[in-house]
Parts: C-alpha cells; structure tokens; sequence
C-alpha cells in the first residue's frame, strides 16, 4: 500500500515507517526538511516536504497515499500551541485529504492515554469510557479525537497509546540512566498503577489499524496487558540493567516545586518541557489503566512485549547507541 506518515521523524513514527517498510509498503514521510528525515533513508522512504501548518504541501503530501498515520503533533507547550498544532494541525490534514485524496482508504489518528485520562486504581477503561484529561495536552488529544470522528466520508481510526517506551526514545532514557546509576525516584510511594507499551508493539497495532477492514469508525486502545507499578516498572528497568537501584519516594508536594521551576525555567529559555505544573495532576494520579480487548478482538492485535523483555530490549539499544556510555 501507499502510505504516509506524518510525524515519521519522531519517535514513535520512526517504528511505524519501520513496521511499514517492513510489509513492503511505499511509505512516504512529511518532513520539514529532507535533513531530518535522512535517519529514515535506509527505510526507503520518499520524502515529503511540508508541515502541518502548510495546507499546499499537505495537499501534495497526501495526493498519492491509500493510507495517512497521523502521528505529528506536540507533546508539551502552552494550551494556544497545543490546540495550533494537535486541533489545528489535524484539521488541515483532513481538509488536504478531502482536496487531494478523496478516495483515502483510512486515516490514524495516534491520539493518547492522556485524552482519556486517568483510571481508578485496578481499573481498566474500555474505549467508550468518558473522558476526563487533566492536561493542556490531554485536551488537544480529545480535540483532535473529536475532529477526526467528525469527518464524513474520511474513513478513520484511532490508536489511544499509553506512555510508550523503547528503542530510539529520550524521555525514558533519563529514567533508565539514573536507574544505571544506582537511583531512582518515584513520585510518592511508586504505587501509581501503569499500563504500558512497547514502540515496536504500538507500531504494528497502528499498522493493524490502518490495514484492517473492520476497524474504519472504531477507536482502539493498545498496550501491555500486564499492569505495572512505577516502583515495578523501575526494578524491571534495574533488572534490564543489572542494577538494583534504591527507590526513593517523591512526595507530592516536594516533586511539585521542583518540577514547575524545570518547566518554567525551559519556558524562559523558549523551550517546552514536559516536566511542568499541568503534568503534575498526571504524574500524581493514582492509575492510568486500558481495557485492551478491542484490539485483540478486532485487530488481531496483542502486545509481544512484557515489561521484562521492553526494557531489556531498550537497554541493550541505548547501549549499541551510545546512549548510556
């Protein structure tokens, strides 16, 4: 299939372009410039240029594409940013696609855990529980979910991931180098309840999702089936890393000061950090947990990974890297 990515240079993306090139498909990226999309050329993409605020360039981006995985987007900023980029942004590819590609097979939206909000400890919620966000982000998330379902005759799905580790990404890697050096802090006892996954997981559920007849007009969650606490989840990083780190408990009202100084100090400095005052309702909430049925059931679809063999898996590629010298 013809497929574009939107988003290809980030993380995530980077596994889906992966998980496409790997079936065989002819996958093109949208990419502000061919130099950041030059990690992505042993994948055999066709690069794309444009960006979501440029409505021409998606218009040409996504002329030739059967399926669009819509991953761009920003993960921090101010609430005006966030719903420019993750609102906005999604509401230009949808006018591009009804333009240039009205014959489009499926759009993905990747939305977020965050649009759904938190869960009630040993709680699972399914894909049609309300939605509470906590966030700024959490709300764009739901506003670009809510953009896209209102779309006819665009046939889309939606892939809500939890919090996604593995290969190539730098927000967990603060966690496994600190656990590498001994520590490891968790936000008040390290009880938070987690679900999870593995990028190389999430790329094949979203995959599925665009390649899957039944799943046009369905909303899927996809993550680990197992629940993690993040005391659990550092050990089993400490484990990946032949570490036995010692937890140290981060009340909430010591963690909070500090990170809204982090956040604001990367504001002062014309940067977003996703360490800031809006995460913290996040970073305190006692479970974040999915129902993952519809996608095994429709998408075929379970995660391959566990926890244990995730972060091996991510350790031991920061470590080829360079990544934890």
């Amino acid at each position: 299939m013809r497929a574009l990515v939107t988003g290809a240079t980030g993380f995530v993306g980077s596994h889906v372009v992966e998980a496409l090139a790997r079936r065989g498909d002819a996958v093109s990226v949208l990419a502000r410039s061919a130099d950041r999309a030059a990690p992505l050329a042993p994948f055999g993409v066709a690069v794309a240029l444009g960006s979501l605020d440029d409505e021409p360039s998606l218009a040409a981006a996504v002329r030739d594409a059967e399926v669009v995985y819509h991953l761009a987007g920003l993960t921090a900023g101010t609430e005006a940013d966030l719903q420019r980029v993750n609102v906005g942004g999604t509401h230009r590819l949808l006018r591009a696609v009804r333009a240039a590609a009205p014959g489009l097979a499926r759009f993905v939206l990747v939305s977020s855990q965050a649009a759904l909000g938190p869960s009630r400890p040993g709680e699972r919620l399914s894909e049609g529980a309300p939605c509470h966000p906590l966030t700024a982000y959490g709300r764009s998330k739901l506003a670009g979910e809510e953009a896209v379902r209102a779309e006819a005759g665009i046939p889309w799905t939606i892939v809500r991931p939890p919090a996604v580790y593995g290969p190539r990404d730098r927000e967990f890697l603060t966690m496994f180098a600190m656990i590498r050096r001994g520590v490891a802090p968790v936000f008040g006892a390290g009880a938070q309840q987690l679900s999870l996954v593995c990028a190389p997981d999430l790329a094949d559920a979203i995959v599925r999702a665009g390649t899957t007849e039944g799943a046009a007009g369905r909303t899927y969650h996809a993550a680990h089936a197992e629940v993690v606490t993040t005391r659990e989840l550092a050990l089993a990083i400490g484990a990946a890393l032949g570490r036995r780190p010692v937890i140290i408990p981060v009340p909430g009202a010591v963690a909070t000061p500090i990170v809204s100084a982090i956040g604001a100090f990367a504001a002062a400095r014309g940067r977003a950090s996703v360490l800031n005052r809006d995460k913290m309702a996040e970073f305190l909430a006692p479970a974040w947990l999915l129902a993952v049925d519809a996608a095994a059931r429709d998408l075929a679809w379970r995660a391959a990974l566990g926890i244990a063999e995730g972060t091996r898996l991510t350790a031991e590629w920061y470590h080829r890297a360079g990544w934890l010298a």
